[in-house]
This record gives structure tokens, C-alpha cells and sequence, in this order.
């Protein structure tokens, strides 16, 4: 099992500035080279820094590839809610919700492959930013969810956290970076059939 670590904070404006460039070389070597054959010795070199320095920053290569993660998890919740603010409905922003996510999933995987490796291990391995990220959404559905029921356009009776969990589950192999990469073909056409069959659930 893959150890949880913990990123030091920076301790100042220099600190930052080492620290940004350990995560943009990361970056680049992780999405060339992938996330498992990639060293700190290997950064280090790449960097031009020692190895105990870079140990300065982060405590282990796990706690780069959490920065690298988290950046692109916020990306995709940033595309998220651009892409249902302004929708009419809450129905509308379920649509625009899956849709969403499901392209931009697609879209990492089929231009950052190596990079999306790391969003796959983060999952399968529980990493922190995964669990922010899975949490995130879950309490985005919910809130979408209250949204349609005050408007009417839900029903009521289904417990609040029971149909946002199952509304996720569902959407879950077209999300997750584990099991979207054997589902990319289904993506699109998933996208809008499950909408429309969650959509059909939740009617009054």
C-alpha cells in the first residue's frame, strides 16, 4: 500500500520558487517518462539540484506527484463549473455536469497519457487530492440535486446522500481514472443516456 505524505509548506519566496520548479520539471519528466519510472534522482538531475535538496520540499515522490495531481483535479473541476454556470436548470446542469467530466477525463488521457497515469494511481491508491476530488463532486451532485427539488423538478422521497451517491456510482466508470481508460469508446454516448436515464429517476 502506497504511504499518504505530507507536502512542507513553503517558508518563503525563494522556497517557492525551488519548489515551483521541482513540480514544473516533475510535470514535464512524469508526462514524458510516466509517473512509475520516473526517480528523484531522476528530477534531480533534470533540475540540476541534489537530491537531499529536493528532499527539502517534499518528503518523497508521492508528495510531487500529489501537487501535479491536485493541479490537474482542480483543472477538471474548474472546466466542471464553467460548464454548468449559467445552466437554466438543475436538470441542465446534470447534463452538462457528466458531459463535462467525461471530456475532460478523455481529453487528459488522450494528451497527457503519462500524466493521466498519475491521476490513475492517486485513485486507485487513495491519495488525498483523489479523495478531495471524489468528495468534491459528490457534494456538487448533492447540491445540484437540492437545487432541482426546490425548483420541483426532483422528486423528494429518496434520502439527500442516497441519491447523490448513487448518481455518482453511476457515473463513476466514465469518471474515474481507473476505469475510464476502458470505457473511452462509451464516453460520449454515456454521457447522454445516463443523464437522461438519472434525469428520469428523479422526476416527480
Amino acid at each position: 500500500m502506497t504511504k499518504h505524505t505530507t507536502v512542507h509548506p513553503p517558508r518563503g519566496p525563494s522556497d517557492h520558487s525551488v519548489r515551483d520548479q521541482v513540480v514544473e520539471a516533475a510535470t514535464e519528466h512524469f508526462g514524458h517518462f510516466g509517473y512509475e519510472k520516473t526517480t528523484v534522482s531522476d528530477l534531480a538531475k533534470a533540475i540540476g539540484f541534489s537530491k537531499a535538496y529536493i528532499y527539502k520540499f517534499f518528503d518523497s515522490k508521492q508528495a510531487i506527484g500529489e501537487v501535479i495531481c491536485s493541479n490537474r483535479l482542480d483543472m477538471i473541476m474548474a472546466i466542471v463549473n464553467s460548464a454548468i454556470a449559467g445552466a437554466p436548470t438543475a436538470s441542465e446542469k446534470l447534463r452538462r455536469l457528466f458531459r463535462a467530466l467525461t471530456e475532460a477525463g478523455s481529453d487528459l488521457f488522450f494528451h497527457d497519457r503519462k500524466l493521466y497515469d498519475i491521476a490513475a494511481v492517486a485513485a486507485q491508491d487513495k491519495w488525498p487530492s483523489a479523495e478531495r476530488h471524489e468528495e468534491r463532486l459528490r457534494q456538487l451532485i448533492q447540491q445540484i440535486i437540492q437545487e432541482g427539488r426546490l425548483m420541483g423538478e426532483f422528486e423528494r422521497k429518496t434520502p439527500l446522500d442516497e441519491a447523490a451517491h448513487a448518481i455518482y456510482l453511476v457515473m463513476r466508470p466514465y469518471i474515474s481514472p481507473v476505469q475510464l481508460q476502458y470505457n473511452l469508446e462509451t464516453a460520449p454516448a454515456a454521457a447522454a443516456l445516463l443523464s437522461s436515464l438519472i434525469l428520469r429517476s428523479l422526476s416527480p
